[in-house]
Formats: C-alpha cells, structure tokens, sequence
C-alpha cells in the first residue's frame, strides 16, 4: 500500500518548493554520492586505474568503484582510455577540464569548511 501525499499538505508544498531548486539540489546529490568525491580526488593526484584505487580503499567493492567511475564517465567527468600497447591492455581514467573546475570548487570549500566550521 503506497500512501499518497495530498496536494495541499506542508510535505507537497515543500516538495514543489525543492523541486524549483533542483539545480543545486541535484549537483549536491550527483557528487555527494558514496566515494565519488574520493576517487575524483585520487585520480587528479594521478591515482587512475581500478586496481590502484582499490589499492588507495581496500575497502571499497569492486562494484561500487566501477559504478562509480561509470557514473563519472556518463557525467562527462572522466575520459576513460584504453591503452592497447600495453599487455595486458590496461585502462585509465583521466579527469576532464569539468572534473578540475569541481576539484577547485572542492577545495575551496574544504578551506572554507576548516575555517568556518571548526
């Protein structure tokens, strides 16, 4: 049984007000993800393989890391690049002009956080 919000109730009002802000809304949400920000992070720094990152979080399942960097592939945050030559043929991630703007961001607000938030 799913239960139905009435439309003129306080949750659907402030459902529709979000909803307006979704643009800030849905950045925070796509890149507050479980270790995305991490492995971004890691990969800037020149950590971009699979098996380096799992290397960095031992604890991290193969799964959500590669979900992960699915995910950041489809948002135009990653290239991901084959390297034939190499045997076996390996792949890498590298981090594209958006991925560094987001870095900047973050770590702006990394020092904003530590002087305002401590």
């Amino acid at each position: 049984m799913s239960s139905r919000i009435k439309a003129s109730s306080s949750n659907a009002h402030n459902r529709r007000l979000l909803a307006e802000a979704h643009d800030v809304n849905d950045i925070l949400r796509t890149i507050s993800a479980r270790w995305k920000m991490e492995i971004l992070c890691n990969i800037t720094i020149g950590v971009n393989q699979f098996s380096r990152l799992k290397e960095k979080f031992p604890s991290l399942s193969d799964q959500i890391l590669g979900k992960r960097l699915s995910e950041m592939v489809s948002e135009g945050i990653l290239v991901k690049e084959h390297i034939p030559e190499t045997v076996p043929p390996q792949t890498i991630y590298r981090p594209t002009d958006k991925a560094m703007a987001l870095v900047q961001i973050l770590r702006q607000l990394h020092v904003w956080g530590n002087k305002e938030w401590k």
